[in-house]
C-alpha cells in the first residue's frame, strides 16, 4: 500500500511516497514531490497500477508464462508479428511443461543456477529434441520479462541445448544435369498419351518449373498467388501453416520477397493461370480440383515422386532391413539446387540471403558456407595475401 510522508530538509518542506514495486530488493520504491497535491496525485496512481494487472506485477513463472503467451498471441514478439494459431498451439505446449516444473522459487528470485537445474530436469524427462524446444522459449519468455521491466537481466543467458540440425550433414544437391531430366520428364508427363496423366501434370509441370526456378519453399509455392504473378516475377508473401491447414503469412517478415523468373517459367505460368487454372476463393494459382490448395505429402508423394521415376532419379536403400527403392531427392531440395546455382554464379551474399527469404543472414552461411568457399576456393589461383595484392 502507498504512503505519503513529510520531509523537511535543507531545500524545504517535500513529500515522498512511498509504493510497492516488486522489482525492488525491499519491495517498495520512493518518488518525492514539492505539493502534497502532486504526492497525493502519485499515490492514487499507484494504487491504480496495483489494481490493473501489468507487467511489472508479474511475480511467478506461471505469471510470467501467462504473460509471454499472451504477447505471442496478441502482440507478437520484438515487434514481429503475432504467431500463427498452429504456432500459439505449440508453444501453449511448452508452457504446459515449463509450468509443470517444481518452482521453489519466486521469478525474481531466480539465477542461472536454478535455469541449469530446470535444464536438467528437461533432459531428463523428455526427449533431447523437446527439452531443446522448451528451453528455448523459456529464453524467450526470459527476454521479454527483462524489455519489460519485470527482470533485470537475462538469467538464462549460455543456458542452451544443442540439438541436431538437418544441416548438419551437406545438403543433398541435385546436378544441373539432373534438374534438366527432371523438368524434361514434367515435359513428357504433361503430354502423355494417358488422359488423366496428362491432366494431372498440365498442374504439376508449371509447379515443379517454379520450384527450380525461384527456390521457394514447397510450402510457399503450393499457395502462391495468381495475382502476385506479373511481369516477369513472382511475389512471395504467404505460406502454409505448419499444420498444412490454413494459408498463413510466410515463415518470417524476411520470407517476403519478389523473384524473377525465367521467361520460360512465366510464360507457361501465365499460360497455366488463363487456360488451365479453376477459380477459387483463395487466388490460389495451382488449387485442387476442390479450388483448396495441395498437400506437401501428397505432392511430394504423387507428383514429385513421379517425375523423379520418370527421369530415372531413383536409388535402391536399407530401411531397417527392408530394401526399398525411393526417390534420390525431394521437393526441398530444389530449394538447394536453386541456393547452389546463385553461388555458383557469384550472386551477392545479402541478395542470397534475400532471394532465400532467410531471416538473418547466419542462417545463409550456416546451410550453405561449404558451397561458399568451395566456390572461393576454386576461383582463388593466388592465396598469399602478397600475391593478392599484386
Amino acid at each position: 500500500m502507498a504512503d505519503i510522508r513529510k520531509r523537511d530538509g535543507s531545500k524545504g518542506t517535500t513529500y515522498q511516497v512511498r509504493y510497492p514495486d516488486p522489482t525492488a530488493k525491499s519491495g517498495y520504491s520512493y518518488a518525492t514531490f514539492d505539493t502534497l497535491k502532486e504526492a497525493r496525485a502519485f499515490r492514487e496512481d499507484s494504487r491504480a497500477r496495483v489494481a490493473a494487472p501489468k507487467a511489472r506485477d508479474v511475480r511467478t513463472v506461471e505469471e510470467a508464462v501467462s504473460k509471454w503467451l499472451d504477447v505471442c498471441e496478441k502482440e507478437g514478439r520484438d515487434g514481429r508479428d503475432p504467431v500463427t494459431a498452429y504456432t500459439l498451439k505449440g508453444y501453449r505446449h511448452r508452457a504446459e511443461i515449463i509450468k509443470s516444473y517444481p518452482w521453489d522459487k519466486s521469478l525474481h528470485e531466480l539465477a542461472a543456477p536454478d535455469v541449469i537445474e530446470f535444464r536438467s530436469w528437461l533432459l531428463q524427462s523428455r526427449s533431447r529434441d523437446q527439452a531443446r524446444k522448451v528451453l528455448s522459449s523459456f529464453h524467450s519468455l526470459v527476454l521479454e520479462m527483462v524489455n519489460r521491466g519485470v527482470l533485470a537481466h537475462d538469467i538464462a543467458s549460455g543456458v542452451g541445448i544443442r540439438g541436431g540440425s538437418r544441416y548438419d550433414e551437406p545438403v543433398s544437391i541435385p546436378s544441373e544435369q539432373e534438374v534438366k531430366d527432371l523438368l524434361a520428364a514434367a515435359d513428357r508427363l504433361a503430354n502423355s498419351s494417358n488422359r488423366q496423366t496428362q491432366r494431372t501434370w498440365e498442374r504439376y509441370r508449371p509447379m515443379l518449373y517454379l520450384a527450380a526456378d525461384t527456390g521457394m519453399r514447397p510450402q510457399e509455392y503450393l499457395v502462391a498467388a495468381r495475382s502476385k504473378l506479373k511481369d516477369g516475377t513472382i511475389e512471395v508473401d504467404r505460406a502454409l501453416d505448419g499444420g498444412g491447414q490454413e494459408i498463413s503469412v510466410t515463415k518470417s517478415p524476411s520470407g517476403r520477397r519478389v523473384i524473377d523468373l525465367s521467361p520460360q517459367t512465366y510464360d507457361m505460368l501465365l499460360h497455366y493461370a488463363r487456360k488451365k487454372r479453376l477459380k477459387n476463393p483463395y487466388d490460389l494459382l495451382f488449387p485442387t480440383s476442390t479450388g483448396r490448395w495441395q498437400s506437401i505429402k501428397h505432392w511430394r508423394n504423387r507428383g514429385f515422386a513421379a517425375a523423379c521415376e520418370e527421369a530415372g532419379l531413383m536409388e535402391t536403400v536399407d530401411d531397417e532391413g527392408e530394401i526399398i527403392v525411393r526417390p534420390k531427392y525431394r521437393p526441398y531440395d530444389l530449394r538447394h539446387f536453386y541456393a547452389s546455382m546463385l553461388i555458383e554464379q557469384r550472386v551477392n551474399l545479402k541478395m542470397i540471403q534475400y532471394l532465400m527469404g532467410h531471416r538473418d543472414i547466419q542462417t545463409t552461411l550456416s546451410v550453405y558456407g561449404h558451397l561458399i568457399e568451395r566456390v572461393e576456393l576454386r576461383s582463388e589461383r593466388n592465396t598469399g595475401l602478397i600475391a593478392r595484392l599484386s
